[in-house]
């Protein structure tokens, strides 16, 4: 979910994490408002929403596609652990954890999340260390799940890049995606397997294709030339044949294969937008709403799910029974609360930490601000003090 470092980043790259993110939004909001997932149960024209779970899928391509396009550039070296460790934490951490306590207040004092119980300090101590796929806790945030699944990727994002040097984008791209793969394949007949599926594995073979995908924004001119978005529309559209013919059930029951299957189109698309095609899509991401998302998507994602629930759970579900009717109320209200309270996170929790990449820079910041507000203050003081002078001089004069 986090963006790309201010010096590589790419025109369209935070307008698709913003939709990606609105769309996890729509999606908490009809699963709330309709019974019976994964069946689809409410009108044609919001069956769409079921698919949640793929703009996750598209994170984790758009996360190894954006940290990639640096070292693609430089000969695919990473440019040192330490300082890749340092802007990875100083990225993720500083608004996962003030998220984290706000969906701990709301689940203790509103509503925890859908099935279930409210949080524990086992869930505090799990969640506050980015573990919550290696134990299970009650959780506070039906979203964060996918964030520990990234911090993990980023750990093996150095070796990525190794094989990549060595050995070539192909091959590496191939060992990942064989070993996830195989994982797959041998789960439901081997339990020891079986216990990897809770990570996840597929996202590592999405993470690798964002990695190779970045490859092509550094390519030669002919490379970069082809068709891009033309060869992602031709790679989606028979997963997307599959998915209407097969339906909601089967889909979120084999979201393994459909992610795999997914991950290339979205690459794709991804080395489009970086080689600016298709041009209408890149205005539409460019327009001053979708990149206006795009730069809190990340705090939106982190803060949407405890208060949709909030507002389905508290102020809808209790005059609305399940159904259409309840689920436009849901957007009414809930679309409009997500976005400014993540705007007003982002600003808060995100922006800082974009801008000044340490303490001390920051620390810097913030005292320069404290500095610049107590001289305005002083200075309207001033003024008020020299508008009453000249006040009370007027008056002994009349």
């Amino acid at each position: 979910m986090s963006s790309t470092d201010g010096r590589t980043r790419l025109a369209g790259l935070d307008g698709i994490r913003g939709l990606a993110a609105f769309f996890v939004v729509l999606h908490h909001c009809r699963l709330l408002s309709y019974t019976g997932f994964p069946a689809d149960t409410g009108p044609w024209w919001s069956g769409w929403l079921l698919y949640g779970h793929f703009a996750v899928g598209v994170f984790i391509v758009l996360s190894g596609f954006s940290l990639a396009v640096a070292p693609a550039r430089s000969g695919w070296r990473l440019g040192g652990l330490r300082r890749f460790a340092h802007r990875r934490l100083w990225r993720i951490l500083p608004p996962y954890w003030p998220a984290l306590v706000m969906s701990l207040v709301i689940a203790w004092t509103l509503v925890p999340q859908p099935g279930e119980a409210a949080p524990t300090a086992k869930s505090v101590l799990i969640y506050g260390l980015l573990l919550q796929d290696v134990f299970g806790a009650p959780s506070p945030n039906g979203a964060l799940w996918s964030i520990a699944v990234e911090a993990q990727l980023y750990l093996v994002f150095p070796l990525l890049l190794l094989i990549v040097r060595r050995a070539g984008a192909a091959v590496m791209l191939g060992a990942v995606t064989a070993v996830v793969a195989a994982i797959g394949a041998l789960a439901p007949s081997v339990p020891a397997v079986d216990a990897l599926m809770r990570f996840t594995p597929q996202f590592a073979a999405l993470f690798a294709i964002g990695v190779v995908a970045a490859g092509i924004v550094s390519a030669g001119e002919r490379t970069r030339g082809l068709p891009w978005h033309w060869l992602a529309l031709l790679a989606f559209l028979p997963v997307l044949a599959l998915i209407l013919v097969k339906g909601s059930v089967w889909t979120v029951g084999n979201f393994f294969w459909a992610d795999l299957a997914i991950g290339p189109s979205v690459g794709l698309l991804l080395a489009a937008v970086a080689t600016g095609r298709p041009r209408w899509f890149l205005r539409f991401l460019d327009t001053r709403p979708v990149r206006a998302l795009g730069s809190f998507s990340y705090s939106l994602y982190l803060t949407h799910a405890p208060l949709v629930v909030v507002v389905s759970v508290l102020v809808v579900q209790p005059f609305a029974a399940p159904g259409t009717g309840r689920f436009l109320a849901t957007l009414a209200l809930a679309v409009p609360l997500t976005l400014v309270v993540a705007r007003l996170f982002a600003a808060a929790f995100e922006w800082p930490f974009q801008r000044h990449r340490t303490w001390p820079a920051l620390r810097e910041a913030v005292r320069s601000a404290v500095s610049r507000r107590r001289d305005r203050r002083r200075s309207v003081h001033h003024t008020d003090l020299d508008e009453k002078g000249e006040g009370s001089a007027v008056g002994r004069s009349a």
